[in-house]
């Protein structure tokens, strides 16, 4: 922008508030083309559209007009109005960056499935006397419920509870109590929802 550019912008404004309405339209479309090129200009990262911007300076501009001095010159009072709504998107923004997740859906790993292998469940039930062994196994491998597993082994169900209880107890102290603590939850919760 030139001195020419200046002055002109500014009689313009001066005309605007002296109630020319064509200089006041000319002016802000003017002030407008400006303010867009130097949002654009700031604007680095997605996240804050620039025309919001502008059309929120030209609203200030509007309602603050009557605080220009009219012997300074109208640019410095422009871009900082500018500025200072600039500073106000990206403070309404916040420290986050907006990604389109179809950008960076591949870089995710898929989810892995929570299993345990055979090998680990047979070294849990190997430590097990065989009539608990067997009680665990029936429950908490092949997902039987203890009525059912009481059946099987012609005992009663409080006696499927307690060898249950034993089992699990006696693995939880092999392998540690707290990965035996979210497993011992699940199982009890999966038994309850059978019965």
């Amino acid at each position: 922008m030139t001195g020419n550019d200046e002055a002109e912008l500014s009689r313009l404004m001066r005309a605007a508030i002296a109630g020319d309405e064509k200089a006041y339209a000319d002016f802000l479309r003017r002030t407008a083309a400006l303010v867009r090129g130097f949002i654009r200009r700031k604007i680095v990262q997605g996240g804050v559209d620039p025309e919001d911007v502008v059309q929120e300076t030209l609203l200030a501009i509007h309602v603050k007009r009557h605080t220009w001095r009219q012997d300074l010159a109208v640019l410095p009072w422009v871009y900082a109005i500018a500025r200072f709504k600039l500073i106000d998107a990206f403070r309404r923004r916040g420290r986050r960056i907006e990604i389109e997740i179809d950008e960076i859906a591949e870089t995710f790993a898929e989810p892995e499935a929570d299993t345990v292998s055979e090998r680990d469940i047979n070294r849990a039930l190997d430590g097990l006397p065989p009539a608990q062994r067997s009680v665990v196994s029936s429950v908490s491998v092949e997902g039987c419920s203890v009525s059912e597993t009481a059946a099987k082994f012609g005992i009663s169900e409080t006696a499927v509870r307690v060898s249950l209880h034993r089992g699990l107890a006696a693995i939880a102290k092999r392998f540690g109590a707290k990965q035996f603590g979210r497993a011992k939850q699940f199982k009890r919760a999966k038994q309850f929802k059978r019965e």
